[in-house]
């Protein structure tokens, strides 16, 4: 009788572990507290703007695919197409309410502070160095009961070395020879760029 057992366990064993890898994933049975709603309101709205600069600064905005990866994180739909990408070193976002200004219990105001290194103008592929410290205010605010950026609506804000890629990426895509020279001396400015 044992060895029936034993014998129909060994069969279905490798059968149960393939549902159980369908149903929960590679990572095993996880509980809910483990799939947070993005911009949840039980979430510090400063984890929203934190991820949101995040992406921005590993270069969500500056390709459409990319985009929509910032959608869970703002309260608007389309952005204005920029001219220039801010190039920065790094950001700050304070993790306690009391360096927030508290508008109510449904929206506040953090500063986010940027170290900027300088701008790359996309229609010229020129960089100007203007490194400087940036504090901006971003408002969040309980929209459809999540948390959402709503304002500013800022210009891409790109990490040095994403920003370096990007514009070798597109010296490897450019065909004239012209271009590809402004694209050569804009990527060779921002590695020196301190």
């Amino acid at each position: 009788m044992l060895a029936r057992w034993s014998r129909a366990v060994s069969l279905s064993l490798p059968f149960l572990t393939g549902i159980t890898w369908l149903v929960a994933g590679p990572g095993g049975i996880h509980t809910p507290e483990a799939w947070p709603q993005t911009g949840g309101l039980s979430q510090s709205p400063a984890a929203i703007v934190k991820k949101y600069f995040e992406l921005d600064q590993k270069g969500a905005k500056l390709d459409s695919l990319s985009f929509e990866a910032l959608a869970p994180f703002r309260s608007w739909d389309a952005e204005p197409a920029w001219g220039k990408v801010v190039v920065i070193r790094g950001f700050s976002v304070p993790e306690h309410h009391r360096d927030w200004e508290v508008v109510d219990r449904m929206e506040v105001i953090i500063p986010v502070t940027f170290e900027v290194i300088g701008s790359v103008y996309l229609e010229s592929a020129g960089f100007l160095p203007e490194t400087s410290v940036e504090e901006i205010r971003v408002r969040v605010k309980s929209v459809r009961n999540r948390w959402r950026i709503v304002e500013p609506v800022l210009p891409p804000h790109v990490g040095q070395k994403r920003m370096i890629n990007f514009v070798r990426e597109a010296w490897i895509k450019e065909t004239e020879p012209a271009k590809r020279e402004s694209l050569a001396v804009l990527q060779n400015e921002l590695r020196k760029a301190k």
